[in-house]
């Protein structure tokens, strides 16, 4: 078990694949950067694979303090086994106070591995993440790391702390957390750490890697039209499509709209989809659950067309459309294309 550190680190997992770094670390480090100031603590990015140190730089423009390199042959391709036994080494060595991982699929599999292997407790899928107080049986705890997420379907947000058992870990999904602003003049220091594997101790071989492009960009559109169950069919959804089109915007969908086979799931919006932040979110009979607003509540302006008053999209729209979404969006792709 990994002692309670107050003067610990705020750690940030850097993903990288190809070479390349992955958004959601630098959108991390954002938030790391936040909670590390408020502790007082620097901010560390851990960044693992073979011959990567290049990448460095860019960590540090988004956040870091310090860099901790683990560079290796066998760390080439991310493998759970590898990664997770040099992360636990490095927890084990420097004992950080905070360790955030990306709620990707490598994150996903490797953060329960460390928090298994340091004894600690890990919270999945956060929507935010704070620096705060907890009293318990008349102990105050002090600046804990408050793990704000969706519960019990998401009907309730829950705020999850951990203080005993460290690091407090957490993972976020990409898009929850805004890109910081790089900052080239601020200047970090690299800690390479030596790397001790063997091919024993990765218990697969990994031959040919095969990826599959998504089929929408959801998180770098400026306009994004969506449309949830309340669209009826996957025929009417062709509503959607049209009217993102006129619009030259993204289609997106609700997981309920998903898992009908309206549409795929790389267009899904919300807590287990994509978490958007456009210039126009255009909500399309959808009636507006905690986990789909989880994924597009920060958007700048909320358009929402539903023919229920009760919907609760309205509580967060900023422009309300009541009415038969069949009559409504077609006489809006018609006014956008006559203005056109």
């Amino acid at each position: 078990m990994i002692s309670v550190n107050r003067n610990g680190e705020v750690w940030v997992f850097a993903e990288q694949h190809e070479g390349n770094l992955e958004d959601i670390g630098l959108e991390l480090l954002g938030r790391a950067r936040t909670l590390g100031d408020t502790l007082g603590v620097k901010v560390g990015a851990v960044l693992i694979g073979d011959e990567v140190k290049r990448l460095t730089e860019k960590l540090c423009h988004y956040g870091a303090d310090k860099v901790y390199v683990l560079e290796h042959p066998l760390l080439e391709h991310y493998q759970a086994n590898s990664y997770g036994k040099v992360i636990y080494d490095l927890i084990h060595k420097y004992e950080p106070q905070i360790m955030i991982y990306g709620a990707s699929a490598c994150g996903r599999d490797l953060a329960p591995r460390v928090a298994s292997a340091a004894k600690a407790g890990l919270t999945a899928d956060c929507t935010d993440l704070q620096i705060g107080d907890h009293e318990n049986k008349d102990v105050v705890h002090k600046n804990l790391l408050l793990q704000i997420r969706p519960a019990f379907g998401g009907n309730i947000i829950a705020t999850i702390i951990n203080y005993d058992r460290w690091p407090q870990m957490a993972t976020v999904r990409e898009g929850v957390m805004p890109m910081p602003e790089p900052l080239t003049a601020r200047k970090h220091e690299i800690i390479a750490e030596k790397v001790h594997l063997t091919h024993d101790e990765l218990p697969i071989e990994i031959l040919n890697e095969h990826k599959r492009e998504k089929k929408v960009n959801l998180k770098a559109s400026r306009i994004v039209v969506s449309g949830g169950a309340g669209v009826g069919s996957k025929e009417n959804f062709r509503l959607i499509w049209d009217l993102a089109n006129a619009l030259g915007a993204a289609p997106g969908a609700t997981r309920a709209a998903v898992d009908l086979g309206f549409i795929d799931r790389d267009h899904q919006v919300g807590q287990t989809g994509t978490t958007v932040r456009p210039s126009l979110y255009i909500a399309v009979g959808i009636s507006g659950a905690i986990q789909h607003q989880a994924g597009m509540g920060e958007s700048q302006k909320i358009i929402a067309i539903n023919n229920d008053p009760q919907a609760p999209i309205f509580d967060i729209a900023h422009y309300k459309v009541i009415g038969d979404l069949n009559e409504i969006v077609p006489k809006m792709i018609k006014a956008i294309k006559a203005r056109v």
